[in-house]
């Protein structure tokens, strides 16, 4: 049996206190990751969203908003998923290439398996423009 060298010493060394830090980042990992684990794969909670759309008929711009709501969502034991958000809007026109009046709009929507629907209103000076939606969504 020959004696440890000093460099065979260090290597032993190295590779231990690199194996302790790559067992402590697997360790914090697996902490960080454990409450995904543990509960479903839907997340129910307050949200912020912000949105930005714009028309272009023609492939030329016309006009455009800027949403930004706060919302809820979640979903029920029976696996309906729901959501209400509302917050202010600003609409902008390429004809007199200006903002208009900040506006409120609002969202109450929900979803089951592969169905969905969502009902919008949005103040437009003294009354409300309304909007529907649904739809299916086919997963592949």
């Amino acid at each position: 049996m020959r004696p440890m060298s000093g460099h065979s010493h260090i290597r032993r060394i190295f590779f231990c206190e690199k194996l302790k830090t790559t067992m402590i980042k697997s360790t914090i990992a697996a902490v960080a990751a454990s409450p995904f684990l543990l509960s479903g794969a839907a997340f129910a909670g307050p949200y912020v969203n912000i949105e930005a759309s714009g028309s272009y008929p023609d492939g030329a711009y016309t006009s455009g908003t800027i949403e930004t709501v706060v919302g809820y969502e979640g979903e029920t034991e029976g696996g309906i998923g729901y959501y209400v958000s509302g917050g202010p809007t600003v609409t902008h026109t390429e004809t007199s290439d200006e903002f208009g009046d900040v506006e409120f709009i609002g969202y109450v929507g929900g979803s089951y398996d592969k169905f969905y629907g969502e009902i919008s209103g949005v103040t437009n000076d003294s009354d409300i423009d309304w909007g529907a939606k649904a739809g299916v969504k086919f997963v592949f």
